[in-house]
């Protein structure tokens, strides 16, 4: 003779649906493997389509950053989700500045936009971003930067020809 059927227990199905959701996020944001039971082909769309928003919202903090990156095929979009992807998003200001410090731009109105956060902010790659404290000097390009009282200042120290 049998019991009654055993009910599952719902708190092994909320755990094992916050383990999947948890292994689907992974898989679209930071590279994991795609879940079982989930159609590769939607997953690897929306990952893409992660990584577009994601520029997008980086282009917002670092404009020339991203003007930059025009000359690469598939222009920013894809120089940033090439970079990007299996990367957990940390914000689109720290990522901006990441993507900046891993592949330091030649363009030189990126490289400037740079050292202009870098004097303004303090930034060390894993906490975020902070205004800095007190006057600073920075010298980029032939151009000199000052810092003083929370504004940036800049002086051309190129000679006219």
């Amino acid at each position: 003779m049998t019991g009654p059927a055993r009910q599952p227990d719902p708190a092994d199905q909320v755990g094992g649906l916050a383990r999947r959701q948890e292994e689907l996020v992974r898989s679209l944001v930071a590279g994991a493997v795609t879940p079982k039971g989930f159609d590769p082909g939607a997953v690897a769309a929306t990952r893409e389509a992660l990584l577009r928003k994601r520029a997008e919202e980086v282009a917002r903090h670092w404009p020339r950053l991203a003007t930059s990156a025009a000359a690469h095929p598939g222009g920013w979009p894809a120089a940033f989700g090439a970079w990007a992807a299996g990367r957990a998003p940390q914000g689109s200001l720290r990522d901006g500045w990441d993507y900046a410090r891993a592949l330091p731009p030649r363009d030189p109105a990126a490289a400037r936009e740079l050292a202009l956060r870098e004097l303004l902010w303090e930034y060390d790659g894993t906490t975020a971003p902070k205004p800095r404290r007190g006057p600073a000097l920075r010298l980029h390009a032939g151009e000199l930067f000052v810092r003083w009282r929370g504004r940036a200042l800049t002086r051309n120290l190129r000679r006219a020809p």
